[in-house]
């Protein structure tokens, strides 16, 4: 109840900016995270703000790392272990809000793998080597007592949208897909030619159950949200201004997942408004500030140090990696 009473009360109103600006530049990947920028962008919700606003793909983490080590982007959507790895290094960077809970399936042609260890000796198709996902299913398969290196086939991948094509075109039979990769490989597998395709693709093992299992918490993981760059870093009334545009998109286009798909088809190749209405709704995607997210933030970035300190740049985020007002 406290995640959505979060929601609602950022949707309540939308504070001013202090300063308009000439040129402000959102940024994210092909995932549930974007959704609610491209509406921002789509809309004019921001027009208040800047007189040009802009939304920028970045393909890949390596891409997103350029993209704010070069404050070539105000706000970025980013996984928020890269977000804390940045912060850790010095870089002028703060979170301001985790909006994704739970966009993480295997997807596979087994209608009977139910577990991670049901895929043990298999190949997977995996975006974004050492990165997330890898990094879940990697802690999640360790808990479990397998070895993510010996135990699959792993075959990694540029991205979510890469390992779909691996699976429609039936060059793999199992991947790890974030949404709406995961909806967009359902479809496509119900709509392409017998001839191209494999029949049948199956949404199979849900991760977010897996980490409460494991370690005994809510099915949920607090997996990216949105961080202010460069100067917007420090402007803190702007923070607020986009945080709250921010939760407003996603609280819109949770009612109106076709009409929002549709946008995001537009701006997003490979992507349809089905698919990305679909992923809307089998997804966790709240929009909760990082200061409230930060009790959950903190347990997960230290199962990551844990595990390998690098993951979040050798040590936890301070007090300002924190922001969005609580």
């Amino acid at each position: 109840m406290a995640l959505l009473a979060t929601t609602l009360l950022g949707t309540a109103s939308l504070p001013a900016a202090a300063e308009r600006l000439p040129r402000l530049v959102l940024s994210g990947p092909a995932a549930s995270v974007s959704v609610p920028l491209i509406h921002m962008v789509e809309t004019g919700a921001l027009k208040d703000v800047a007189d040009s606003v802009e939304f920028q793909t970045w393909k890949d983490p390596d891409q997103l790392r350029v993209m704010v080590l070069g404050k070539k982007a105000d706000f970025v959507a980013m996984p928020t272990n890269v977000a804390a790895n940045l912060h850790a290094r010095g870089v002028g960077l703060r979170l301001i809000n985790v909006s994704t809970w739970g966009v993480l399936w295997m997807v596979s042609r087994d209608a009977n793998a139910r577990s991670l260890a049901d895929f043990k000796g298999k190949e997977i198709a995996m975006p974004f080597r050492a990165d997330m996902p890898d990094i879940i299913f990697s802690l999640l398969a360790e808990k479990q007592g397998l070895d993510p290196r010996k135990d699959f086939a792993l075959r990694y991948v540029a991205s979510p949208l890469d390992a779909m094509q691996l699976l429609v075109t039936r060059r793999v039979d199992h991947a790890l897909l974030a949404e709406p990769a995961v909806s967009m490989a359902l479809r496509k597998t119900r709509s392409f030619p017998i001839n191209m395709v494999a029949p049948d693709l199956h949404r199979s093992v849900d991760l977010q159950q897996e980490w409460g299992r494991l370690l005994k918490r809510e099915a949920r993981i607090p997996q990216a949200g949105l961080a202010a760059v460069g100067r917007a870093a420090t402007d803190d009334a702007l923070q607020a201004r986009i945080a709250a545009a921010y939760a407003s998109s996603l609280s819109w286009c949770n009612q109106n997942a076709l009409k929002c798909g549709e946008m995001v088809a537009r701006r997003i190749d490979l992507l349809s408004p089905e698919a990305v209405a679909d992923g809307i709704a089998a997804g966790q995607m709240r929009a909760v500030s990082a200061a409230v997210a930060r009790p959950e933030l903190e347990f997960f970035l230290s199962q990551l140090h844990a595990r390998n300190p690098a993951l979040v740049g050798g040590k936890l985020p301070d007090d300002n990696f924190y922001g969005g007002g609580r």
